[in-house]
This record gives structure tokens, sequence and C-alpha cells, in this order.
């Protein structure tokens, strides 16, 4: 199966999307090919729509990976959200024809800067602006 997850993630504490070496500590594709194979029993490469840098959030990011588990889409919601940490969600899944790849059949991506101006600080912005 193919199965495709809309994700959401706050990226304060990782080192952007694609996985690096172990060293360099934790990303968000490391942590989600490990919640699949804690899950699945097998390892699965995760392909996303895009990479973030270290600390950058998504609300949108898609992703995909293939599995011989017969999960359904709506059992790999469940199961991925009950076993990743708190800062990353699985939105929806759904599963996609074998052409289909995160990255090459995305047909658009936006992206959105958030800048606080102001001389007063705003602890509840403080993560998710510049």
């Amino acid at each position: 199966m193919n199965i495709a997850c809309g994700l959401e993630y706050d990226g304060t504490d990782y080192h952007g999307f694609q996985r690096q070496p172990e060293r360099h500590g934790q990303t968000i594709q490391g942590v989600l090919e490990t919640a699949i194979a804690s899950i699945s029993g097998e390892r699965s490469v995760v392909n996303g729509a895009g990479r973030t840098d270290a600390g950058v959030h998504a609300s949108g990011q898609v992703i995909h990976f293939r599995t011989n588990s017969q999960l359904a889409p709506h059992v790999w919601i469940r199961a991925l959200n009950a076993v990743l940490p708190k800062a990353i969600a699985v939105r929806w899944a759904q599963e996609v024809p074998d052409c289909f790849h995160a990255r090459f059949s995305a047909l658009s991506r936006s992206y959105r800067y958030t800048i606080w101006n102001d001389s007063a600080q705003a602890p509840l912005l403080a993560r998710y602006s510049y």
C-alpha cells in the first residue's frame, strides 16, 4: 500500500524535516519512520512534499510511505497519533495510487512567514514568529 498523510507539527525542538545522522538530533522524518516501524514491524521510508529547516513548523505537510501492512487509513491516523510526540500530528491519511509521490505529485506549496514587530514581547507568539 502507498499511504499519504497530512501532518501538522511544531518544529521548535527538531532539526528540520529531513533525516540526519543521529548526532545532529531528531528530525520529523526520523521520528515518523520510527513510529511507522513500531506499528507495522517493517522499515518504511517517509517522503515529504517539502523539507523544513530546523525549528520550522508546518500546518499542511504532505508525506507518503509504502507499507505491506493492510491497516486502513483511519487506523493509521489513530495508531500514529498514539505513538508520535505531541509536537507532531497526523491530520488525515488515505491510500493513494502507487504512482503518487508527495514531492513530485504536489500541485502547489505555500509558505507563511510571521514577523512580530513591536517593542513589547509576545510570549504566546514567540515560538511562531520572528
